[in-house]
């Protein structure tokens, strides 16, 4: 499925039908979760719904569920691009450089 042109709530949507998935393919009811999550039934509901949680909330779900894991496939770590890996020339990164036009300050 191609879901860069989906709306926000076209994608909570599928997330909820994935929760709602993995939940029933588990035989585990909403209370259970929910219970097992430490979140209401009615937080639940509404992820499945499509109606979207907190995030705080999102990942207890997904602990309960034991996919958590799927959190790295969902946002994996970015990495340095290969520019910024030949200027780097081994130091590894500290922070950001900031707005340009500042000056720039280094900590020595």
């Amino acid at each position: 499925m191609n879901i860069a042109g989906a709306s926000d709530a076209a994608i909570l949507s599928i997330i909820g039908d994935r929760i709602r998935t993995e939940r029933l393919n588990q035989n585990r009811t909403q209370i259970e979760v929910a219970k097992a999550a430490g979140v209401g039934v009615i937080v639940l509901k509404r992820l499945e719904n499509g109606q979207g949680c907190v995030l705080g909330n999102l990942v207890k779900i997904l602990r309960s569920l034991g996919k958590i894991d799927q959190v790295d496939a969902l946002l994996p770590e970015p990495g340095i691009s290969p520019l910024e890996l030949a200027r780097l020339a081994g130091r590894q990164r500290k922070g950001a450089s900031g707005r340009r036009g500042r000056p720039h300050r280094r900590k020595d």
